[in-house]
């Protein structure tokens, strides 16, 4: 994996923030890929967060793979 290819979450992380299928974009590789600084954006490109994650923690697009849409806000609500 590369700066800039799109990646798959494994697992939640950020105190639940993130989940497992959200997809986000390396920023950054960390020794030769021990680990990954990795954004995850809304659809309109606004940052929700930045992580350094490690390669079990992500996995690469796969080609037949669609996006699907997650409501950030709704969820806050719904664990509130």
């Amino acid at each position: 994996m590369n700066e800039f290819d799109l990646v798959v979450l494994q697992e939640d992380v950020a105190d639940g923030r993130l989940r497992a299928g959200d997809v986000g974009t390396i920023l950054t590789v960390y020794n030769e890929g021990k680990a990954f600084e990795v954004e995850f954006v809304t659809l309109i490109g606004q940052a929700i967060a930045i992580e350094t994650l490690l390669p079990h923690q992500i996995r690469p697009v796969r080609p037949s793979e669609i996006m699907a849409v997650r409501d950030m806000f709704l969820q806050e609500q719904n664990d509130s």
